[in-house]
């Protein structure tokens, strides 16, 4: 592509990198032309971030950092956010979408991470490792086999079938497990896993049950009180979801009451900010409960992947206007045509806008090659490719000026 033709050369868009993203991203970008990178290794404080924003095309971060709605008032230049990881909980994606801005995430990228440490954890809990564990620290041989047992032929129960609950199954069944599942929408079972009918008919027959839903009214504290006591007696469980899906303080209770004989938590609602800052759980202190730091899906390999989908999808969107992939925005699957000028125009869906758009072409005689519409209820995104050479200022000024305009550039 040339250099010259871009509205906007690649060394003048601005990328800001957050949190540590995996190093692979910086090199994807440099290698594509885009240079001019700002790269931090922890996350930024709100006013912080609104201070960073005002400048910056593209950002990417991880979980830490919280794009709100007054964040983005202030992003005025930004195209485009990537969530360098499965979720997007950590941005405000209708404010997003209402400002032109296409959110893009890795939504399978760290599945086999996530679900190898539930399996891990599954047999750590089954094993009673945790609190062997932490009596030979304090000085004390607990060898005992009378209340550990093998993976083999215990049941474990599986609510949210997707892609990582299918991928724990696969695992489970591998160890010769009996995997049991459950979820709201219809899913195709996977080996010899069987899905069940309710919520409350996979508590009671689970020796272990792992969570791996989305963050929804639905699932907040869907496991309570009330659930857990419908779980057999010397039970386990395991979340690595989200925070709000499991009630901690119910979940301690049963575990001092010794209804529930083990844990493994790596999700929770409320997180520290940064390394530096305390962690502190209604958990913290029981012998038989695995605490970890929200690293499901932190291993080198789910990051580099992550990294690379997630910068890949960014690229796109910059070079070409592609959308594919975008959690909160329509989606347009296009190819690069350096031969025609691309005009990319965001604006709320009203009657009457496109035609606008279209004229501010044809009342000049200026032949549309091609042109893609998508839209939802509340945003249309329309790309022009447009033959001949045009003046491409006068253009978006006129772009610009029509009512119900959201954002609009040239690419090429």
């Amino acid at each position: 592509m040339n250099k010259s033709k871009l509205s906007l050369p690649k060394d003048k868009i601005k990328i800001l990198l957050l949190e540590g993203v995996h190093k692979s991203s910086v090199d994807l970008f440099q290698q594509n032309g885009y240079n001019n990178i700002k790269y931090l290794s922890g996350a930024l404080e709100k006013e912080e971030l609104i201070k960073e924003v005002k400048d910056i095309h593209l950002i990417g971060i991880r979980s830490r950092s919280l794009i709100t709605e007054h964040v983005l008032k202030h992003a005025n230049k930004l195209i485009a956010i990537g969530c360098f990881s499965i979720g997007t909980n950590q941005v405000n994606l209708n404010a997003a979408k209402l400002k032109g801005i296409p959110v893009f995430n890795a939504p399978f990228s760290n599945t086999r991470s996530v679900a190898e440490l539930v399996i891990s954890e599954a047999i750590f809990l089954l094993r009673k490792i945790p609190e062997k564990n932490f009596a030979a620290h304090k000085g004390e041989w607990l060898k005992d086999a009378s209340s550990s047992f093998e993976a083999r032929g215990k049941v474990i129960g599986i609510i949210g079938y997707g892609h990582i609950g299918s991928q724990v199954s696969i695992l489970a069944e591998n160890f010769g497990m009996k995997v049991v599942y459950y979820d709201i929408e219809k899913k195709l079972n996977l080996g010899n896993s069987k899905p069940c009918n309710s919520l409350e008919e996979l508590l009671a027959q689970s020796d272990i049950v792992t969570l791996h839903v989305p963050e929804t009214p639905l699932t907040k504290s869907m496991i309570s009180q009330k659930e857990i006591g419908l779980m057999k007696k010397g039970a386990s469980i395991i979340n690595a979801s989200r925070g709000s899906v499991v009630d901690l303080d119910a979940l301690k209770d049963s575990l001092i009451r010794n209804h529930l004989s083990g844990a493994a938590i790596d999700v929770f609602s409320e997180e520290p900010s940064s390394n530096k800052e305390r962690f502190v759980s209604a958990l913290q202190g029981l012998d038989n409960v695995i605490l970890t730091p929200h690293i499901g899906g932190s291993t080198s390999e789910a990051q580099e992947n992550i990294a690379i989908e997630v910068t890949e999808k960014l690229i796109k969107y910059s070079n070409v206007g592609s959308t594919l992939g975008a959690t909160n925005f329509v989606e347009v699957s296009l190819a690069p045509n350096i031969n025609t000028q691309r005009y990319l125009h965001i604006h709320e869906n009203k009657p009457g806008i496109l035609n606008k758009i279209t004229k501010v072409f044809t009342t000049k005689k200026i032949n549309i090659a091609s042109q893609y519409l998508q839209t939802d209820p509340h945003i249309g995104y329309v790309i022009l490719d447009i033959n001949g050479k045009v003046n491409s200022t006068q253009i978006l000024s006129e772009l610009k000026s029509i009512r119900g305009t959201i954002k609009t550039r040239v690419l090429y």
